[in-house]
């Protein structure tokens, strides 16, 4: 598939701007650091609100999307659970191969995946699968990330990013509101932001790494042979067999196919592990996709 390839293709160009960047010392790697909150608490909640005021709340489009929102969030607790039998131990960078084998690149991969191959209604279902993936992430992710450097409480759940956004967001969308252009053009433009920023400061982490030991190291290949074959298959056969088909079911198959995801290594620089590790699972995983992911999407438009 065409589009698998050039969006993998589109990433490292950017990741290419990163790496010339950090090499010249225009924008370096501790400058990257600084950038990371500001992605994930500026312009990650900005990409969530400007999803919803995108759709069109008819009440088909709600009923479909709430639908598609519980099979979103019931294929990241599926990997969740999946991942409970690997990368045990003490090992610090355990967290950061269990992050890579759950978390997917929903918005830059799955997003223009879904225009693709299912159109309009692929796009509503995947924008599902992304608010999905940004409540969970802020949540299991921050704390399996964190460790004790994360509580989960009250107050950290009502100042998350991900649920604020939602929350804000979400009754927008139902109420049919129509922001002012003077609100909802800065929204639209700060949440562009997201893959092009991503991609340039994951290039800037690259650059740092010893790109041999990424082919190396053998729990990369068990978290493509997770992320990549193991959970899509989960999923296509098990949401075929309590009824799901179609369009939804291609839907859903795309968003558990695709590679891990750029907060893989944003998570891993702002709670001090192995940034560099989690930029080697990315970008490795990312090339074997381009293969699995049309067999994957293939699987699930065919079976019936």
């Amino acid at each position: 598939m065409k589009t698998a390839a050039l969006q993998v293709a589109i990433l490292y160009v950017l990741v290419l701007v990163g790496f010339i960047c950090d090499k010249t010392k225009l924008f370096t790697e501790e400058a990257s650091k600084r950038t990371i909150d500001l992605l994930l608490y500026i312009v990650t909640p900005c990409m969530i609100i400007n999803a919803f005021l995108e759709m069109e709340a008819t009440p088909r489009i709600v009923q479909r999307f709430f639908y598609s929102l519980a099979l979103m969030f019931l294929t990241h607790f599926i990997a969740i659970l999946m991942n409970l039998l690997f990368f045990h131990g003490k090992d610090e960078q355990n967290p950061v191969f269990k992050y890579a084998s759950i978390y997917g690149n929903v918005g830059f991969m799955g997003l223009p995946l879904a225009q693709a191959v299912i159109g309009a209604e692929g796009v509503l279902y995947c924008t599902s699968g992304l608010i999905a993936f940004n409540v969970i992430t802020f949540i299991h992710g921050f704390k399996m990330m964190g460790g004790s450097q994360y509580h989960l409480n009250i107050k950290s759940l009502l100042t998350n990013p991900g649920i604020l956004s939602v929350v804000i967001g979400l009754p927008l969308f139902l109420l049919k509101i129509k922001l002012p252009t003077v609100i909802a053009e800065p929204i639209s433009l700060v949440a562009g932001l997201n893959a092009p920023v991503a991609m340039i400061i994951f290039g800037t982490y690259l650059s740092h790494t010893n790109l041999l030991t990424m082919f190396l190291e053998k729990r990369i290949y068990l978290v493509a042979f997770l992320k990549l074959i193991v959970l899509p298959l989960i999923c296509i056969f098990g949401y075929r067999f309590i009824g799901v088909k179609g369009s939804l079911l291609v839907a859903c198959t795309i968003t558990a196919c695709v590679p891990s995801g750029n907060n893989t290594f944003m998570f891993a620089s702002k709670f001090h592990k192995d940034a560099g590790k989690a930029s080697q699972i990315v970008a490795l995983v990312s090339v074997f996709s381009i293969i699995t992911m049309p067999v994957m999407i293939a699987l699930a438009q065919t079976i019936h």
